[in-house]
């Protein structure tokens, strides 16, 4: 039991996730996901905005096998900070099976950034989801993405669509493959050509080191489950347009979800909506994220 008391609203994850419809291709790669905790052994941030239940490796495991997946990239999540120990110990015990994405501070040594490429993290996260920290990393960001480029990292950003236009230039300035988490949150109310989410689109066209993540149909639909219609068709059109640059995950354990915590099976029923084809199916979950976490060059 972790001496932190989760938040009262708080959704634990979903205890029995139903059997997938879809087989997943082999060797497919959740790319998108968090280990929390356990609180005990790696304590949360005194800065975070808000306080989960527990969601350790073990529970990770088990679920990228049931859902059919071969392999898991782990997000650093805000709970923890910049402490990456739990992601550290996370992909130590992957034995291989695992990539990271750490969050790091300007403070952060080479040593330090090369300890952590040795321990399987390949990109580093930035924040700029104004309800979510203090601080924006405006000031950190460009410095940070010059050193890890050295080490063949990428840069994930994290932001809501109506803040794209503030950060627009900041973000094309850098020097990386740059992932945006969750197709930079659209608001899927919208259309899906026009307004908001054409800026995302020009600045994936214009900018051939982006890469997006389409992943987090739970969050950004308004319609819910089972088939989270209303997010289809904006994932579909990044799929079939950047099919070489999108990657896709659960974002297990769903942090800081509010209304309903989705089935994970019904998550992954999703894909073959927005990767209609083997081949694009091939490419989201197999060939980008292995070309982008387990080259052998990095």
């Amino acid at each position: 039991m972790s001496r932190f008391q989760t938040d009262a609203d708080w959704l634990p994850y979903h205890p029995s996730p139903s059997k997938p419809n879809f087989t997943p291709p082999a060797g497919a790669v959740d790319a998108h996901c968090h280990v929390f905790g356990p609180g005990e052994r790696f304590p949360y941030a005194a800065e975070r905005k808000y306080t989960p239940c527990d969601a350790p490796k073990k529970q990770l495991w088990s679920l990228r096998d049931h859902l059919g997946f071969a392999r898991n990239v782990i997000v650093q999540a805000t709970c923890h900070g910049s402490d990456n120990r739990a992601l550290v110990d996370a992909l130590q015990a992957a034995r291989g099976l695992a990539r990271g994405v750490a969050t790091v501070n300007s403070q952060v040594s080479d040593d330090e950034l090369s300890k952590l490429h040795e321990q399987g993290v390949r990109g580093v996260r930035f924040n700029f989801v104004k309800r979510l920290v203090d601080v924006l990393p405006v000031a950190t960001l460009t410095g940070l993405a010059e050193r890890v480029k050295a080490l063949g990292w990428h840069v994930v950003i994290y932001f809501e669509a109506p803040d794209l236009a503030e950060f627009y230039d900041l973000f094309v300035s850098l020097p990386t493959i740059v992932v945006v988490d969750h197709m930079g949150r659209p608001d899927v109310t919208q259309s899906v050509k026009g307004g908001e989410f054409d800026r995302f689109v020009r600045l994936m066209d214009e900018n051939p080191n982006f890469w997006s993540k389409v992943s987090c149909p739970e969050r950004l639909s308004k319609v819910g489950p089972p088939g989270y219609s209303d997010v289809v068709p904006f994932a579909r059109r990044i799929v079939e347009r950047f099919p070489d640059r999108v990657l896709w995950g659960t974002d297990w354990p769903h942090p800081n979800m509010k209304t309903h915590m989705p089935d994970d099976g019904l998550l992954v029923d999703v894909i073959p909506r927005i990767a209609v084809t083997q081949e694009l199916q091939r490419k989201l979950l197999v060939d980008n994220p292995m070309r982008l976490y387990w080259t052998e060059t990095n």
